[in-house]
């Protein structure tokens, strides 16, 4: 190989001064990209989730026990906790809970009502902001290391730039945390493999325990950073003696252990979820969790784990629950590039969902710095650690294929720093090349990129003008990435400047917290049986009606969007759009509405009542009878009463309607077989994929 191209993206050492120049920059993009951030998602409200995991990270850093929300790791709820306690927080005393919608509710009405949930908000988006600024920081340094300034300034640009990771920055979610951490693990370990220096070896370790406490997609780092090192150490063996290879598979496994133990550091090095009690406090009990996952060898590997005590007992509980809704699936309906999917997209999707979520200019510089990687062939350094991240995205990537896509770019975000990379390498070569073309080449790609995304507002929405743009790009996709909730702050707003004073109670068809639109005193069809029941009798209604965004393509069951489609809104505010008029009676709309207040009042509670859960469920089936896991609830009910027969009715109702390329069909084909034969067993209930 020629001289000048044995190590091209790894520039010769600079001078401190240049390096604390370099340093400056990366800090001053960091700061560009929190200012940013936080102007651009100043209309956001919480996402659907943030509260709980406010409350259950300041109920950790005040009681040391983790029984609350175990479905995440605890890194991000700690950090917020730790800083929202500093300001004073009510916490009400435990009680036990059926099911997590019923945990759910006693964490939120603590957020929402118990403490001022808009100060709340702002304590936990500063919280976020210095988080994420600091993993920010920590892989920019990771990238220095083993790529230089250039790459690592190049890629903190493009996180700077991108509006999925500014939409992200002050949300109190796992999903950002972990593409940082995921980043940070594998370029040190990267260079642990390298160097196999201690020091770097401890660095490597505590990176991949970061990781694995952000969310536990980092036991795909975990096993990315393990093969990784294992190739590294087999392929420097042949010119080793045998107790140098092993000192270095030593490492290796001592990488590996280390990330567990800093694991094991964030529960406290204990193993029961609550301090100085043995018998489990989760909402439901660990091995009611494993058996709802309906893969033996995921059922197995829980098993062994916790019979071990491999982790403590609250990650492997999150651990199902991730396994249960992210990998098998939940029941929902995805639409992916304009079409309809039930809880999996194509095999394309995520890759896919990432091109259409990055402004192009981004896009293309990825694209560009794939290219010229495979061209100019680089070695030394340089190649470890773009072998070790590459290989890493291949892997994540084939556990996202095979997962569920109900979630969108969110899950996908480890993505993310790794086309930063990509972009990075672009960067490097145009600032080194003698080409003003190439340089002219990415500064119109950063300047395009810059122009598409920076001036948009509400960033969660962003999709590239290839997917529609911010306008349209809901058109083709209904996943977590178009609408997590943000925009209920605006329609309250809307409803008490616009309609409050006219008597105008709304139609709300829009994904949101109920305990959230209660704190804001919004009122809506629906809150109020008894006095909103008649407006749906007729097969025409006027009124004013809040429809979300993901609400507006067809459904598979409960079509709430059909009356909607095709007319023009009076008002949107991002992806909440407001109707107004006389449209078709939108009874799925009622019926879904009656479903989730029934069973989250009536069964998912700390006094559970088949009788009226039943009532409320019959209700709803009358008003829109298209949804499966509604008669499959229904058919629970009716078991837990020892009403066989009309179990049996409701039961052969979900198996017409469920869908065949999903395991449950053939669950509830068993369940209807059970009660069709003579002998006299006991069937138990089935688990609701709806709740999940």
């Amino acid at each position: 190989m020629e001289t000048e191209t044995k190590d091209t993206a790894h520039p010769a050492p600079t001078s401190t001064k240049l390096r604390l120049i370099f340093l400056t920059l990366i800090l001053a993009i960091i700061a560009a990209a929190i200012i940013r951030s936080s102007i651009a998602t100043s209309l956001d409200s919480f996402t659907y989730d943030e509260a709980y995991h406010v409350g259950a990270g300041v109920a950790y850093v005040r009681t040391g026990d983790f029984r609350l929300n175990p479905e995440q790791p605890p890194l991000t709820k700690l950090w917020v906790g730790a800083y929202v306690s500093l300001f004073g927080y009510e916490l009400s005393p435990y009680r036990s809970f059926s099911d997590k919608e019923d945990e759910r509710d006693f964490v939120e009405q603590d957020a929402y009502f118990h403490n001022d949930p808009f100060a709340l908000q702002t304590r936990a988006r500063t919280a976020m902001f210095a988080l994420n600024g600091i993993l920010m920081l920590l892989l920019a340094i990771a990238a220095w290391r083993i790529f230089g300034e250039i790459v690592a300034a190049g890629l903190t640009l493009f996180l700077a730039i991108d509006p999925t990771v500014a939409a992200h920055m002050p949300v109190v979610m796992t999903d950002l945390p972990i593409a940082l951490c995921a980043g940070i693990a594998v370029l040190a370990a990267a260079k642990a493999f390298q160097s196999w220096r201690v020091t770097d070896a401890i660095f490597a370790a505590l990176a991949l325990g970061l990781a694995l406490s952000a969310k536990h997609s980092g036991i795909i780092v975990l096993i990315a950073v393990a093969l990784i090192g294992t190739a590294a150490a087999l392929a420097s063996a042949r010119s080793l003696s045998w107790a140098m290879r092993l000192r270095r598979f030593g490492a290796v496994a001592a990488i590996v252990i280390g990330g567990v133990i800093v694991l094991w550091g964030f529960y406290g090095f204990r193993y029961n979820e609550s301090p100085g009690v043995s018998e489990q406090t989760f909402n439901r009990s660990l091995a009611e969790k494993t058996g709802d996952i309906r893969s033996w060898s995921y059922r197995k590997a829980l098993d062994v784990s916790a019979a071990t005590h491999i982790f403590p007992r609250a990650y492997l509980w999150g651990m199902a629950d991730t396994i249960r809704a992210g990998v098998e699936g939940r029941a929902i309906q995805v639409r992916a590039f304009g079409k309809e999917y039930y809880a999996k997209g194509p095999f394309y999707f995520f890759p896919g969902v990432v091109a259409a979520k990055l402004p192009i200019g981004l896009l293309l510089l990825s694209f560009a710095g794939a290219i010229l990687l495979v061209l100019r062939r680089t070695t030394g350094e340089s190649t470890v650690g773009i072998a070790a991240y590459t290989i890493f995205a291949l892997i994540f990537l084939g556990f996202l294929i095979r997962g569920s896509s109900y979630a969108g770019v969110r899950h996908a975000l480890p993505l993310i720093p790794f086309a930063g990379m990509l972009a990075a390498f672009a960067i490097y070569y145009a600032a080194k090349s003698r080409s003003w073309i190439a340089r002219a080449a990415v500064g119109i790609l950063l300047i395009g990129a810059i122009a598409s995304a920076v001036p948009q507002m509400r960033p969660w929405e962003y999709f590239n003008e290839m997917a529609g743009g911010a306008e349209n790009g809901y058109l083709y996709f209904n996943d977590e990435g178009v609408d997590l909730s943000q925009r209920v702050g605006e329609a309250a707003r809307f409803y008490h400047e616009e309609l409050e004073a006219k008597g105008d109670v709304p139609f709300l068809a829009y994904f949101s917290n109920s305990n959230d639109r209660k704190a804001r005193g919004m009122d809506y069809v629906g809150r109020n049986p008894e006095r909103d029941n008649a407006r749906f009798d007729g097969d025409r209604i006027t009124g004013t009606f809040m429809v979300g965004a993901n609400e507006l393509g067809e459904g598979q069951w409960w079509d709430v969007g059909k009356p909607f489609r095709g007319a023009a809104p009076t008002k949107r505010f991002g992806n909440i759009f407001i109707f107004q008029g006389t449209f078709d009676t939108p009874r799925s709309m009622r019926a879904r509405g009656i479903f989730y207040r029934t069973i989250y009042s009536t069964i998912y509670t700390d006094k559970p009542d088949p009788n009226a859960a039943i009532d409320g469920i019959e209700r709803s089936i009358a008003m829109d009878d298209s949804c499966f896991f509604t008669h499959l609830e229904l058919g629970n009910q009716y078991l837990k009463i020892g009403d066989r027969q009309n179990a049996l009715r409701a039961y052969r109702g979900s198996l017409e309607r469920a869908p065949h390329s999903d395991s449950i069909y053939d669950l509830i084909a068993e369940q209807v077989n059970k009660l069709e034969s003579d002998r006299d067993e006991a069937v138990e209930p089935l688990r609701n994929p709806g709740i999940e």
